[in-house]
């Protein structure tokens, strides 16, 4: 069972055979997936499940803030099952191939209270870009 599977019983979300093949489908490490991937994963493991369905999944798992929404650039909304630890992406410039970074300390903590102009600041996102290695030896 996946840890996202684990969460989603856990707060009692009705386990369909559709909602179950979509968790599923994000359940790994550096999983951020298009909803256009997951439905195409998906249908190999339940043919019979609808693009709108894995909408809907999807659309209530980010509601439900078990499951990221993260864009990058003018890209695809990308689906990150990794809710619940804080962490950053890493982005290729070329692929768009994504990693989750896991910062040592508080992000926060770096921005000087000075330049906060004033803001209280509840979160950071931070994106780090670059090439990764599939597309530097390509």
């Amino acid at each position: 069972m996946s840890d996202l599977l684990a969460r989603l019983r856990v707060r009692g979300w009705r386990m369909t055979a559709q909602r179950r093949v979509v968790a599923e489908v994000l359940d790994g490490d550096h999983v951020h997936l298009t909803a256009d991937e997951v439905h195409a994963r998906a249908v190999k493991r339940l043919p019979e499940i609808s693009r709108a369905t894995v909408y809907n999944a999807l659309g209530e798992l980010v509601s439900l803030g078990e499951v990221l929404e993260v864009s990058t650039d003018r890209r695809a909304k990308r689906y990150d099952p990794n809710a619940h630890r804080p962490h950053q992406h890493l982005v290729c410039a070329r692929c768009g191939a994504i990693r989750d970074v896991h910062p040592v300390g508080d992000p926060l903590a770096a921005l000087p209270q000075a330049e906060r102009f004033g803001f209280t600041v509840s979160e950071a996102e931070v994106t780090y870009r670059g090439v990764c290695p599939g597309c530097v030896t390509a």
